[in-house]
C-alpha cells in the first residue's frame, strides 16, 4: 500500500493525529480557549497547518470558534470527558476507600482542568458524614483548597503567580489566602512537609490534608476532609503517610492503564 504523503508516520502513527491532540492538549492547557497565533506558539506548528487542523476538528464538534474568533474545546468532548472521569473515579476507588475504612473521614480526588480544581471522586465514610463543599463535579479556585496547593506546589513560583494573576484570589472565607506572595510561602512548607493543609480557606469549620498523585498523566491530588475538631494535628500527620501511599498506588494503575 502506498503511503498519503499527507500522512507521514510519527513514532509508529500518524501525524496528523498527533497534532490535532497536540493542539487540544495547548486548548485545555490555556484554559480552553486560545487563539490560532497562541496555538501556534505554544505547539510549535506552522500557523497554516493549526489554521487546516482546527477547521476540522471545529468541522468534527470538538472544537468551537468563538464570537472573539479564538477557538475553545467543542461540545463533542464532554462524552470522553464523562468517560474517562468515571474510568477515573472506578480506579481510585479501591485506594480511597481503604483510607475512609482506616480513618473514618472522606477521601476526595481532584484534578486541576485548566485553571480551576475539579472533583471527579469520592467516598463517604458510613459513620460521621458530614456534607462538605467537595463534591463530585463541584469546581473551585485552587488557592483556596489543599488540593489546589498540593498540585501547585509542583510547579515553579513564576508559573504559579502568572495563574493566580488570571484568575484572582476571591475570599472563601476569613481563613483565605489572598496575597500572591503568601501563598507561595504557603506552598514553600507544602514542599518541606510533604502535604498541603486547607484551614477553613474554602469552607468554615472544614479542615483538609493533601498530597499530589505522583506519575499521574495530568496534575491530580488526593484529599482528605474533616470537620475541624476532628481533624487534629495528630490526625493529619497519621493520614498524610496513608494518603501518600494510596496517591502513589493510583499514578502507578494510571502509568499502567497509559501504555
Amino acid at each position: 500500500m502506498v503511503s498519503d504523503p499527507e500522512e507521514p508516520r510519527a513514532r509508529g502513527g500518524v501525524q496528523s493525529l498527533d497534532r490535532a491532540f497536540a493542539i487540544l492538549e495547548a486548548m485545555a492547557d490555556a484554559g480552553g480557549v486560545i487563539g490560532l497565533s497562541q496555538l501556534a506558539a505554544d505547539s510549535g506548528l506552522p500557523l497554516a497547518t493549526i489554521h487546516r487542523l482546527v477547521r476540522t476538528l471545529v468541522d468534527l464538534g470538538y472544537v468551537r470558534q468563538e464570537p472573539s474568533r479564538q477557538y475553545s474545546l467543542g461540545p463533542r468532548l464532554m462524552r470522553f470527558a464523562d468517560g474517562s472521569t468515571k474510568r477515573l473515579g472506578a480506579l481510585a476507588d479501591p485506594h480511597m476507600r481503604r483510607v475512609v475504612e482506616a480513618l473514618g473521614e472522606s477521601v476526595n480526588l481532584a484534578v486541576l482542568d485548566g485553571e480551576e480544581i475539579v472533583y471527579v471522586a469520592q467516598v463517604q465514610p458510613s459513620q460521621n458524614f458530614m456534607r462538605m463543599f467537595t463534591e463530585v463535579g463541584r469546581r473551585a479556585k485552587p488557592h483556596a483548597t489543599a488540593v489546589g496547593k498540593a498540585m501547585l506546589a509542583a510547579q515553579p513560583d513564576d508559573v504559579v503567580l502568572d495563574l493566580l494573576k488570571r484568575t484572582g484570589m476571591p475570599k472563601r472565607t476569613d481563613h483565605t489566602i489572598t496575597d500572591p506572595r503568601a501563598f507561595v510561602a504557603d506552598l514553600e512548607r507544602v514542599r518541606q512537609r510533604g502535604y498541603a493543609l486547607d484551614d477553613g480557606e474554602q469552607e468554615l469549620g472544614v479542615r483538609c490534608v493533601d498530597v499530589a498523585v505522583p506519575d499521574a498523566p495530568r496534575a491530580m491530588a488526593l484529599s482528605m476532609s474533616g470537620p475541624l475538631p476532628r481533624m487534629s494535628d495528630d490526625v493529619v500527620a497519621g493520614a498524610a503517610p496513608m494518603l501518600h501511599r494510596a496517591a502513589a498506588e493510583i499514578g502507578a494503575d494510571l502509568t499502567v492503564g497509559a501504555r
